[in-house]
Parts: structure tokens; sequence; C-alpha cells
């Protein structure tokens, strides 16, 4: 069995928990609050952000002049191709500049990029493993979400970019580069890499929840509790 089949069957539970999460749910038949996927799309431009410079950082470490180029390759298309359809939804969610001023990343979105940052100071496969999971799994919702026919246009347009076949053949690459690097890799270095990877799957969930709850650096204490 490859790395990759093997990791998706681990995280199979925590990918579901992703697919069946009421803002991916909400996407799907349109009644996701507008306020709420604002929040999320710029909490996202903000990890896009950093997930362009993860690649980069890629590109860097790769050992060979194709790898090199298909990283830098990757980094380019996430700059221009997310980051234009990011521009578009700013301008449909009327996102202003007095929004980007007073813009702070949520605590789990900072974690999120804080983790890809640590991952990648790793070797390559380090770097994969931790970035994969963002890749496949918007994938699969992209493919689970086809037929869904929200009565929001924004919403439309957002699962026909991450059901495209553009973008599955980016995940391909991305899945046989994955197995290319695990293979013959000792049993520790294994356990290394599907840690980095189900830690990103769970921040993956982490960033539905996020968004959906409207997450900021603020401690809701419930009432009555003590300490001793």
């Amino acid at each position: 069995m490859t790395f990759c089949r093997e990791i998706r069957q681990e995280c199979n539970q925590l990918w579901e928990e992703s697919f069946e999460h009421p803002f991916v749910k909400g996407i799907a038949d349109g009644t996701l609050p507008i306020d709420t996927f604002k929040f999320y799309v710029m909490q996202d431009a903000y990890y896009l952000e950093h997930f362009a410079k993860v690649q980069a950082i890629g590109a860097v470490k790769a050992k060979d002049l194709k790898t090199t180029r298909s990283f830098a390759h990757h980094s380019e298309q996430t700059c221009a191709a997310e980051m234009a359809l990011h521009e578009s939804f700013m301008d449909l969610l009327g996102v202003t500049q007095e929004d980007w001023a007073a813009f702070e990343p949520s605590p789990s979105a900072y974690a999120y990029v804080s983790h890809m940052y640590r991952s990648a100071e790793g070797e390559l496969a380090d770097l994969l493993a931790a970035i994969l999971p963002c890749y496949w799994l918007y994938y699969e919702i992209g493919e689970r979400l086809k037929e869904a026919k929200p009565d929001q246009p924004i919403y439309q347009k957002w699962i026909q970019t991450y059901g495209s076949e553009w973008f599955g053949e980016l995940v391909e690459e991305q899945i046989n580069r994955m197995n290319q690097l695990a293979e013959e890799l000792p049993a520790e270095r294994i356990k290394e890499l599907k840690n980095h990877f189900r830690r990103s799957s769970y921040y993956e969930w982490n960033f539905w929840e996020q968004a959906w709850t409207m997450e900021f650096w603020t401690i809701n204490k419930k009432e009555g509790a003590a300490h001793d």
C-alpha cells in the first residue's frame, strides 16, 4: 500500500468530519451566512499567502531541477489562480481597506500556518506531508459537491474551482510525489510524515470551525465555572 493511500485511510474519520461540517454543508445548500463566508475568505487569504511561501521553500529544498520547477509552478498557481479567486470574492463580499486594516488572523489560522513553517524546517518530504491535505481534501470536497446547486453564486464559484480538472491535476501530481518521497524510508520517518499529514488534516477541520464560530483572540468562560 502506498504512503498516501495508507494515511488517507487512517485519517478518514477526520476527513469525514470536514465533509460533514456545517460550514461545508452550508456552502453546498446555500444556507451559509454570507458574513461567515466573508470571515473565512479573509482568513483563507492569509493562509494562502503563507501556503505559497511554503511551496516556494519546497522549490529551494528540492534536489533536482524538475522538482524545483514544479514547486515554483505550484507556488505561482497559488498566487495567481487562488489569490485571483479571492480577490473576486473580496469585491463580491464588499471587503474594504478598513476591513483589511483591522484584520487579524484567527488563533486557528495562525496555528495552522505556524505548523506548516515548522514542518518546512525538515526535508522536502516533511514539507509536502504538511501541505498535501490542503490540496487533497479541498479537491475531494469539490468532487463531492459537484452536483450541488446553491442559490448563492459565490458558493457555486467556490465549488467549481476546487472540483476543476486543473486543480485535480495539481493534487494528483503532489500525491504521486509524496509517495515517491516516502518510498523505502524507515518506519520512524514514516511515522513523522504521517504525524505532519494528520495534524494538517485536523487543522483543515479546525479551519472550517474557526470560520463557523468566527473565532477571535478572546476567552469565553462558562458561567458558574470555578477553580479550586
